[in-house]
């Protein structure tokens, strides 16, 4: 009997100790959060672990943050103050929410959440004392509008007592069913291996093996990177599964883009069967982990392969393609009363197009497999791919200009106009036409080709072939209307001169990628260069009188061998100009069409971001003549440059003329592969508004306004 009233008192003191300590444990508040420290058990026993949680009653509107906060915020932190021999671990994430906000992903938490730590009790506490845990909370609050750091001491006195406690009538179960869900190791196997601006996440083990239904990732399955800037946060996550396990390709974020990836990524696995806390080391994909992808969802594809099939289209209207149609039209004309030779020609034409495109979706996406940040014109960069089309733009024009004959045959070659023969000319047409279409960037192409960059191989190449086929449907349309044939004009005498008059746009198309090999290599480089185009026009022009003399029965040994000689003096001479390529002088000064204007950099933008300005940011070549462009109807004028100066607005310049990695990853971040990219920061927004590609001195101007006249958040 003395042994149950003893119990009885024991169970009488732990209750009221229980009770004075919760009555001290009182929450904490501010306009968007109520916090406080609460346990999971009723007491803590000696030498044992016990678990209390931070509770965090969020205001609606407003969320706090997982440990990794995705793109924006910050995490929470606990800073404990604890009696001697007590220690307190690390923070039990629960999984956390994805918070969309614009173009940016954050993970964290809304409404109510419990952060459970365990507590080291020593074995020296007594039953009957009161251990004071004492905890400064620092929240990051966030709305879409703000963020507030709010910083809060939450106390909690937990009595000791001996036995194995119940749970805390008003948190225990919550806190437990935190604790069961909460991401835990598992006896899973993880690779990570980047391919270009990928990272493909290989993962197997009995947890993910097996696991069954279909849907991108982020419906069922999703990777939460511990690190930020590891993975583009907002940047879908392409989800496959085998055998043995499944596999994520996942955006890769700017610190790979830039650095490389030089550690293993962890982070946590969630599956409809759970959440995993996984690390992936660098290596090869593992086996049994892929096989039929879910990819992107359909109206994601049809929308890139539609946004594609617009760009091609309106590509028609740029200043680099229209003199290489303007030539496809006049030989559509000679041909437009033969509807079989018409029909051909157009097809030919459209091979020509989708064969240089496929051609260079291949190598665009081999590269970037192979670690590459590379996109749209991408082959401009180069300064010897500049300087062989600067030659080929020549010696087309001096084709036009009657200089020499490719075709030429023995009869009627005082009469044939200066055109390739037949399909082959056609074909050769819808090449070059792909070839001088690379250094401009048409409305809707910028998505599209962003949207195509990220997809699986097959998909990306569809998307650029549908690009290819806007470029070529009038072009085709027009070879395939009988009716449309009709209306065009019949060859005669003013083939001959609209045809000498193409040549003069070719000519201003060699000069101009001359201009850009001398950003791009230095004055020597482009002397060399202008010694190759000497040499070529030389070799030409034998070449053409050597042609003269066989189509009239003579024979032409010495000019055909001299035109040899001129051509390899020519070839000669461009790969000296390639290889005495080098930056030029004040080629870190940004280009800033007449504004004033610094060089672009992220410490840049967030330096003029936390000054409180207006950024405008520029991404462009020398050799994207849509920036060259937009730069002089829009940029360069005096409503913008006033705009700028009212708003005290920094202006920031990133020059893609060559390669730049950091260039590469911010486009990728911001859904683009190619130039031109405007962007404009708010000040208190965290993202920029991206400014159309096509600008107006009205719209830039507006739009600076705008930004500077917005209330602060």
């Amino acid at each position: 009997m003395s042994s149950v009233l003893r119990l009885a008192l024991l169970l009488v003191l732990a209750t009221a100790g229980l009770w004075a300590g919760r009555a001290d444990a009182q929450v904490q508040r501010t306009e968007r959060i109520a916090a406080e420290l609460v346990p999971m058990s009723a007491w803590a026993s000696p030498g044992s672990t016990a678990v209390v949680a931070v509770r965090q009653d969020i205001a609606a509107g407003w969320h706090t943050y997982w440990r990794n906060p995705g793109d924006s915020g910050g995490a929470t932190t606990l800073s404990w103050t604890l009696p001697s021999g007590v220690s307190a671990g690390d923070i039990v994430w629960p999984l956390p929410e994805r918070q969309r906000l614009q173009g940016l992903m954050n993970y964290g938490y809304s409404d109510e959440v419990y952060l459970p730590v365990p507590i080291e009790v020593p074995a020296s506490a007594r039953p009957g004392d009161v251990m004071p845990l004492a905890v400064e909370g620092l929240f990051m609050v966030c709305s879409d509008e703000m963020c507030v750091p709010d910083e809060l001491t939450l106390r909690l006195d937990l009595p000791v007592a001996a036995g194995a406690a119940p749970l805390d009538p008003s948190h225990g179960a919550a806190i437990e069913r935190v604790l069961t869900s909460a991401p835990r190791p598992a006896a899973l196997v993880a690779r990570v291996t980047r391919e270009g601006e990928t990272l493909r996440l290989t993962v197997t083990g009995p947890e993910v093996a097996g696991l069954e239904g279909a849907g991108r990732a982020g419906d069922d399955v999703y990777f939460f990177p511990f690190t930020g800037g590891v993975i583009d946060h907002p940047g879908e996550q392409v989800l496959s599964r085998g055998p043995d396990g499944l596999t994520l390709v996942l955006p890769a974020g700017r610190a790979v883009l830039t650095g490389g990836l030089n550690a293993p990524l962890a982070g946590v696995l969630a599956t409809p069967d759970g959440a995993w806390e996984i690390t992936a080391e660098i290596g090869e994909p593992l086996p049994g982990a892929s096989g039929a992808a879910s990819g992107p969802s359909l109206a994601a594809v049809a929308q890139a392969a539609l946004f594609a099939l617009l760009g091609g289209l309106i590509l028609n209207l740029m200043p680099c393609v229209f003199p290489v149609l303007a030539i496809k039209a006049a030989a559509l004309s000679a041909s437009a009363h033969d509807r079989a030779e018409a029909r051909r020609d157009g097809l030919a034409f459209l091979a020509g197009v989708l064969t240089t495109f496929l051609v260079l979706a291949l190598v665009l996406i081999a590269l970037r497999a192979a670690g590459q940040a590379l996109g749209w014109g991408f082959q401009l960069q180069a300064p010897p791919v500049i300087a062989a089309l600067a030659l080929l733009m020549l010696a087309v024009g001096l084709n036009l200009s009657g200089l020499f004959e490719i075709g030429l045959s023995a009869q009627g070659a005082g009469s044939r106009l200066t055109r390739l023969p037949g399909g082959a000319g056609a074909f050769f047409t819808g090449v070059l036409a792909v070839v001088v279409a690379a250094p401009c960037t048409a409305p809707f192409m910028a998505a599209a080709l962003g949207a195509a960059l990220v997809m699986p191989a097959p998909l990306a190449v569809g998307v650029f072939l549908m690009l290819g086929l806007g470029l070529a449907l009038p072009y085709l349309l027009v070879s395939l209307s009988p009716a449309l044939l009709r209306r065009l004009p019949r060859p005669g005498p003013w083939m001959s001169r609209f045809k000498a008059l193409l040549a003069f746009p070719m000519y201003g198309a060699a000069g101009w990628l001359g201009w850009v090999f001398a950003r791009q290599a230095g004055a020597d480089a482009l002397a060399l260069l202008l010694a190759a185009a000497v040499a070529l026009a030389l070799g030409l022009q034998l070449w053409g009188w050597a042609q003269q003399a066989h189509a009239a029965g003579r024979t032409a040994r010495l000019p055909g061998a001299a035109a040899g000689l001129a051509l390899v003096l020519t070839l000669g001479l461009t790969a000296l100009a390639a290889g005495a390529a080098r930056a030029p002088a004040g080629a870190d000064t940004p280009a800033g069409a007449g504004l004033a204007a610094a060089a672009w950099s992220p410490e840049a933008v967030a330096e003029a971001r936390a000054a409180g300005k207006v950024v405008l940011v520029n991404f462009t070549a020398d050799w994207c003549v849509t920036c060259k462009i937009n730069e002089r109807v829009a940029l360069s004028t005096s409503p913008v440059q006033a705009a700028l100066e009212e708003a005290n607005a920094v202006y920031l310049v990133g020059d893609w003329t060559l390669r730049d990695d950091a260039i590469a990853a911010e486009l990728a971040r911001h859904g683009r592969s190619g130039v031109p990219l405007y962007l404009l920061y708010t000040p208190g927004e965290d993202a920029p508004r991206l400014l159309p590609q096509l600008l107006t001195p009205g719209l830039v101007a507006e739009a600076v306004r705008t930004a500077a006249d917005a209330p602060p958040a």
